[in-house]
């Protein structure tokens, strides 16, 4: 089985437990206003590669791994190459690899779940708590999201909850809140990572000619990512 690559990171500590080697997959329908990776929207754009060459790069990295590293699936979105990210994650755990999935985890369905099904942990990236913010900054409903995340709580597979801070939209007390109730509800959670936006992609949206909807949005204060992640705790 092919499918569609942008890039790989060989050797990186944010995308999963321990030392990871990331694959970004190409393709993405949504549309978030902090998306760092515009290159990665139009789907089939990218290089085809097999699963088992994948799982076959991963593999030269194992020693590097230990216990808890090992591939991560990001992208764009890798639930939308559903069968290819199986195969992937199957090849991988034939090969003693731990496998993780960072996802938006809008997309549900029978491939899905058979992903799901071959996936050791799930970095999930729930953008906003408010309704209203994902349709208008995301492209999707929130409650999509909380019926990925019920699924994955109904099958105990251990998830991290990802949320990047956005000054003036999703930097406030209340969103953390909501946050941590999550967290409470929600046994296969964790842990809550709180990530400061950056703006670093500024340059692929210029050589890509497409508008950063954030552009004029400041980074957060450091003070205030400190503030957010102690109040975080203290929930």
């Amino acid at each position: 089985m092919t499918g569609y690559v942008n890039s790989i990171q060989s050797l990186g500590g944010a995308d999963g437990p321990g030392i990871r080697f990331t694959v970004f997959l190409q393709g993405c329908r949504l549309r978030c206003g902090c998306c760092h990776n515009p290159d990665t929207w139009q789907e089939k754009a990218a290089k085809e590669y097999t699963a088992l060459e994948i799982a076959k790069k991963a593999e030269r990295y194992k020693e590097y791994f230990n216990e808890k590293g090992g591939i991560t699936l990001s992208g764009g979105e890798p639930l939308l190459q559903a069968e290819f990210s199986r195969e992937i994650f199957s090849l991988c755990k034939e090969r003693g690899i731990n496998t993780c999935l960072d996802t938006s985890g809008s997309v549900m369905n029978q491939s899905v779940k058979e992903l799901l099904a071959a996936t050791d942990t799930v970095l999930l990236d729930i953008k906003y708590t408010q309704e209203e913010q994902y349709r208008s900054y995301v492209g999707c409903e929130l409650e999509a999201v909380l019926d990925f995340l019920r699924y994955l709580d109904q099958k105990s597979i251990p998830t991290v909850i990802r949320q990047v801070i956005i000054p003036g939209l999703n930097d406030t007390e209340e969103n953390i809140r909501k946050l941590a109730s999550l967290k409470a509800s929600y046994g296969c959670v964790e842990k809550i990572e709180l990530l400061p936006f950056r703006k670093l992609c500024s340059g692929k949206y210029q050589n890509l000619s497409i508008p950063f909807r954030f552009e004029d949005i400041p980074e957060p204060a450091a003070k205030k990512m400190e503030h957010l992640r102690e109040l975080l705790k203290k929930l």
